[in-house]
């Protein structure tokens, strides 16, 4: 059963080593750079060594749990381009290859609303449907059986845990995680991909149709739309193109952003004789940036309280925000009035002896110098296991009235 993150939080404040507040600065204490640094990797490595054996216990299971959803996992390890091993069997890497870490590739199933016996057989299908060149091949089976199978509210907490559990005990590459799916798969992938763009490094839409999701969140996440272009069902080859021009229009206006490729496949129907497996080399040409310079955030109906380094303690559907940095200052160009935003900062990002700036349409909601500490450390990580995407410092504001970008 996956603990919710409030209570996973209060878990781990009690179960971190003391370790660390008896031999250094107190929790909330302000670290310097390098005590912060030496704090990230004691956080990280402390909570995968104590988790390690339960994860593994969760993966060898083949089910993981959320919210009273159930959903079964098989993957397969591709090296050089063939598969060497597959099936639920879980084992820590060899000694030799814990050094190298290995790609993820989240791969949905089409189906949905149909009986359980269909949807089975097409997670059959997408266990061989594709062959990356190397990394850890998953194929989960969707926790339901009905229509909207792959965007239903427990897959974006199932899949964050599955990452978790990959990169804590199969030396999984948390900034080299694919995301992909056909026709109901492909409707997962138009879902998740905007509200969890931070957790991939790429991601590619099979045959599937969006219903009400938009592509602002995939400023940062490079994006890929397969159709045949005789695909009439629901107008899925009609929207493909529509969503192929906002992302063109979207690129455009934010130079060097929204990445992405529309192939509409000639003469091909729902089933693109596999032409649609070009979309696996093109993705493995990326790596996420856990730090973009700028974050567009839309709230879909399922909603999150993270993009990136950008926080939101109570989001709600239908909010916008648009967040960019440039040097010491933090700008809110877009958000609704009278929200809190929580800005998760590191040394990478800014320099953390200096002060900080955030503004919001030209007035000041905070300047001045922002802590490292290890409490924001511990919590950032408890919240969220990605040894990649920890911070170090936090500062919070109340946005003022709203701006257009």
């Amino acid at each position: 059963m996956i603990v919710p993150a409030a209570a996973f939080s209060a878990l781990l404040a009690l179960a971190v080593p003391c370790a660390a507040a008896g031999d250094g600065p107190a929790a909330g204490a302000p670290l310097t750079r390098e005590q912060g640094e030496a704090a990230v990797r004691a956080a990280v490595k402390s909570l995968a060594d104590r988790t390690r054996a339960a994860r593994t216990k969760e993966l060898k299971s083949g089910v993981l749990e959320a919210d009273g959803a159930r959903m079964p996992v098989w993957m397969a390890l591709y090296e050089g381009g063939k598969r060497v091993e597959d099936g639920r069997r879980v084992q820590a890497p060899s000694p030799s290859a814990r050094a190298k870490l290995r790609p993820i590739w989240i791969s949905m199933h089409g189906g949905g609303g149909a009986p359980a016996p269909v949807n089975d057989q097409q997670w059959e299908n997408q266990k061989r449907l594709y062959q990356p060149p190397e990394g850890i091949y998953v194929a989960p089976r969707a926790p339901s059986n009905e229509w909207n199978l792959w965007h239903q509210a427990p897959v974006d907490r199932l899949f964050a845990r599955l990452i978790e559990d990959l990169v804590i005990t199969q030396q999984g590459d948390p900034d080299r995680v694919y995301l992909m799916g056909y026709s109901a798969g492909g409707d997962g992938v138009y879902q998740l991909a905007p509200r969890m763009a931070d957790r991939f490094a790429a991601a590619s839409m099979m045959a599937g149709h969006p219903n009400e999701a938009k592509p602002d969140g995939l400023r940062n996440l490079p994006f890929a739309i397969h159709m045949g272009a005789l695909d009439g069902a629901y107008d899925r080859n009609t929207i493909a193109g529509k969503w192929g021009a906002m992302l063109d229009a979207l690129a455009q206006a934010d130079p060097g952003a929204y990445v992405h490729v529309t192939d509409i496949h000639a003469g091909k129907g729902h089933w693109m004789d596999r032409e649609d497996a070009k979309a696996v080399p093109w993705m493995a040409g990326f790596t996420r940036d856990p730090r973009p310079r700028k974050v567009v955030w839309l709230q879909d109906d399922v909603t999150h309280p993270r993009l990136y380094w950008v926080e939101n303690p109570d989001p709600k559907q239908g909010q916008r925000v648009v967040v960019e940095r440039e040097g010491q200052e933090i700008r809110v160009l877009e958000a609704p009035a009278g929200i809190a935003l929580r800005f998760l900062l590191d040394d990478s990002m800014l320099d953390l002896d200096a002060d900080v700036r955030v503004t919001q349409s030209g007035q000041e909601l905070f300047k001045g110098r922002v802590p490292r500490t290890r409490a924001t450390v511990e919590r950032v990580l408890a919240d969220r296991y990605d040894p990649r995407a920890a911070f170090t410092a936090e500062v919070q504001v109340t946005t003022r009235s709203s701006a257009g970008s």
